[in-house]
């Protein structure tokens, strides 16, 4: 474990909850959640006796068939709730189960930069070596990393931290990739809601609709406003899902119940309270990309989520150093481009999911001053 550092994200949030418990105010651009109107969890007519205990370990059967709908509802393919199905508590397990079910040690896993920041620790800790390919590549150039040890690809779409939608085309590419050389095609969907009217998002799962090759992973905690609840599922073939039962069984045994059960009795008003919210945060996030454009700040191509990720430009520091000032001399938190890949340590991850515009103008134009003041 001493080979593997903290998740930069999570180390810059508690720092921000450390400040904050001692009275200073922090303008928080650094948050992976966005903070939603949902009203206090109300489980009178629950059966309480269920509710308190253990549920079935793939997950509570109900709302494991409002998901399959869903998904069948929203993107196409038909998913078995029983045997293709199983729900986690937060789809951070979902993703390292699956790794660790599938990876022997030494085997790699490729993914493109900016990546999300977790999955090098999750191969690194299935004894798996990550391969980490520089985000001025080509998707489509992707092949010449495989070798003949690459056993999965990974992929985050919509993208955190950049936004970016994976078109039809690079998807398709990727399910040939993993039919041609006899790959896992690992999709991280969690922020599938969060995409602006007009833009198509295609799910990995419509691609490979008997899941030979493909597992998707998604988070109702990210989609429903709810990340402290941590709910994730992942969908696959029943030979993998069978596989991470195990593993779920012998680590955590279920998700939690309470939740999961109030989450399958309150899927449609909770999602339909939650949509139009999401929406408000997505035009934030278009918002946000023209005032980093106004004041000269260059982000990477991204249209989803409630991610940018912005060019540190002219400044000498890279990320951390950037990153570390700009929260203590002037009171903002945002991510350092290093945690998303080596490529990345330009940049900066600028979330607009938390603060009010007001303030996130004002975190923007903190950005741009550092920047100047940190001219090389």
């Amino acid at each position: 474990m001493s080979s593997i550092d903290q998740a930069i994200s999570i180390k810059y949030n508690n720092l921000v909850y450390e400040l904050k418990a001692t009275g200073h105010d922090i303008i928080t651009l650094s948050l992976g959640e966005a903070f939603f109107d949902i009203p206090a969890p109300d489980f009178s007519g629950f059966d309480v006796a269920e509710l308190h205990h253990y549920s079935h370990s793939r997950g509570v059967p109900e709302l494991r068939r409002r998901l399959a709908k869903y998904y069948e509802d929203r993107f196409g393919p038909s998913v078995d709730p029983d045997q293709e199905m199983i729900i986690t508590a937060g789809s951070k397990a979902a993703i390292y189960m699956t790794l660790l079910a599938v990876l022997e040690p030494g085997d790699e896993v490729i993914m493109t930069e900016p990546f999300w920041l977790s999955y090098p620790a999750h191969v690194r800790l299935c004894r798996g070596e990550p391969v980490m390919v520089a985000h001025q590549e080509s998707l489509f150039d992707l092949e010449r990393h495989i070798t003949a040890r690459t056993r999965v690809i990974i992929i985050n779409n919509p993208n955190n931290p950049t936004g970016k939608v994976y078109t039809a085309a690079e998807l398709d590419h990727l399910h040939a990739l993993a039919t041609r050389h006899g790959l896992l095609l690992l999709v991280d969907e969690a922020y599938n809601e969060f995409v602006a009217p007009g833009t198509a998002f295609v799910s990995a799962a419509v691609g490979d609709p008997e899941r030979l090759h493909t597992v998707t992973v998604n988070s109702m905690s990210k989609n429903f406003g709810i990340s402290g609840w941590r709910i994730g599922y992942l969908i696959a073939h029943r030979r993998i899902v069978d596989e991470v039962l195990k593993l779920n069984q012998h680590l955590v045994t279920c998700a939690p119940t309470i939740l999961a059960g109030y989450l399958a009795g309150h899927f449609d008003e909770l999602i339909s309270r939650t949509r139009p919210q999401i929406q408000q945060a997505v035009a934030m996030r278009a918002t946000a990309a023209g005032w980093l454009a106004d004041a000269g700040i260059d982000t990477l191509p991204g249209e989803a989520t409630f991610y940018l990720f912005g060019s540190l430009g002219e400044s000498s520091l890279n990320s951390d150093a950037f990153a570390t000032r700009l929260l203590r001399e002037r009171g903002v938190c945002v991510v350092p481009g290093i945690a998303y890949g080596e490529s990345c340590d330009r940049h900066i991850r600028i979330s607009v999911g938390t603060e009010s515009p007001e303030r996130t103008r004002r975190g923007i134009a903190a950005i741009r001053s550092l920047i100047d003041a940190t001219r090389t």
